[in-house]
């Protein structure tokens, strides 16, 4: 027997769209991001899923209703995205002409640099190891889902991983990732999967 840990990115917002830094910020999905739940709710409707827990932003509740219809979901605050502090809300480019020394190291180094008014990457980190290792615990021998944030995810995998790459595992809207505990350890069996997703515009 395992535990099975499925890991959900909430679908596609306006400012995922247009590369917002969306952290704590309560944004809802798009018409896009609906329909992407939509899709991912009939890639899982066979899946026999004990109990589902979600971020509390109105993007990964949104998204865990449609995936999840009818079922009840349990909010978990520890779930959310990490806090860009003085970032929220900016683009890329708007970033780099307001706080360009910052950001640049920061994007080098996320561990090391703490963005004003944010999150520290080790305290986000842990907050999110926190909460997962709480709900894995609950549901020994179960499958959970766990509807959040690509960050979210990403610290989580880069933990499994034992790598710091945080960039390179930031998996896409509404995508599916999988991990296995047998005996207490992890195993990745599905990364950032979006083939529920192509081909249907």
């Amino acid at each position: 027997m395992a535990t099975k840990l499925i890991l959900i990115r909430h679908g596609q917002t306006e400012w995922n769209l247009k590369k917002r830094y969306c952290g704590f910020i309560d944004i809802s999905l798009n018409d896009e991001g609906k329909k992407q739940a939509k899709r991912l709710s009939v890639r899982l409707k066979r899946e026999l899923v004990h109990k589902v827990y979600c971020s509390d932003r109105k993007r990964a509740m949104q998204t865990a209703k449609i995936v999840f219809k009818g079922v009840k979901i349990e909010k978990e605050p520890g779930l959310r995205e990490m806090h860009f502090g003085i970032l929220e809300g900016l683009t890329h480019d708007e970033i780099l002409k307001k706080y360009p020394e910052v950001y640049s190291r920061w994007l080098k180094n996320p561990y090391s640099v703490t963005i004003p008014g944010g999150e520290s990457m080790p305290g986000f980190k842990k907050r999110i190891i926190k909460a997962l290792k709480k709900i894995i615990a609950g549901y020994k021998d179960k499958t959970v889902a766990v509807v959040c944030h690509g960050g979210a995810i990403s610290v989580f995998i880069t933990h499994i991983l034992k790598t710091k790459d945080f960039w390179r595992n930031i998996p896409g809207s509404a995508s599916l990732s999988i991990i296995e505990y047998k005996k207490k350890k992890p195993k990745i069996q599905l990364l950032n999967d979006t083939s529920h997703l192509e081909g249907k515009k």
